[in-house]
């Protein structure tokens, strides 16, 4: 015989946590690594850093890929922290999708900028 202890417990929302906290931590570990080679080069460049230095630090087809993963990293780490400040702070339906919808835009609009001032080096 079965005995039943309550009502079973709805969850609402979604669901987003654990998937969204790792997202957050991965994308700041490649965003921290990023920046540790770019320090890295600029260190150990020698001479004045100019335009030049700049686009030689960013002139190698690695550091080209390198640089997308990251512009991809800062526009889904941004959407993440973006998207749970309109979900906890904006109580209306259309202006909270209003909000999401011109960061979504935002967003790729600045990545593909990103991109191609990278590609244009």
């Amino acid at each position: 015989m079965s005995v039943n202890y309550g009502s079973k417990r709805t969850v609402t929302g979604a669901h987003y946590g654990i998937r969204d906290w790792l997202a957050q931590r991965v994308t700041a570990v490649l965003m921290a690594l990023f920046t540790i080679v770019v320090l890295a080069q600029l260190i150990f460049t020698k001479g004045p850093i100019g335009y030049d230095a700049w686009a030689g630090i960013f002139a190698a087809q690695w550091m080209k890929f390198l640089t997308f993963a990251v512009f991809v990293a800062i526009a889904w780490h941004a959407w993440v922290g973006l998207r749970e400040i309109f979900m906890d702070y904006i109580k209306p339906v259309g202006i909270r999708l209003a909000l999401q919808v011109f960061a979504i835009v935002w967003l790729v609009g600045c990545a593909g900028w990103g991109i191609q001032v990278l590609w244009r080096l």
